[in-house]
């Protein structure tokens, strides 16, 4: 399943948490799309990803926001 959170015009810790939240609220291999504006998103997604072993499928960085595609580890992954 396909999952958007915009998360545009919000601060940190913000788009984390909502990112969090459909993690949490999804099934494993879900994707999530993520959009931000807060340059701060950047780094904290990719601690979120490599923290947790969610998978970063894209990545894309403007002047004007920061887009994400997250998936849902599969729950069997130790």
């Amino acid at each position: 399943m396909k999952i958007e959170v915009d998360a545009l015009g919000l601060k940190c810790p913000e788009p984390i948490m909502l990112l969090h939240k459909a993690i949490r609220e999804s099934d494993s291999g879900d994707v999530i799309h993520l959009t931000a504006s807060d340059k701060s998103t950047e780094r904290d997604v990719l601690k979120f990803c490599e923290f947790l072993g969610h998978k970063l499928l894209e990545k894309e960085i403007t002047n004007e926001s920061l887009y994400f595609v997250v998936q849902k580890k599969d729950k069997n992954i130790i």
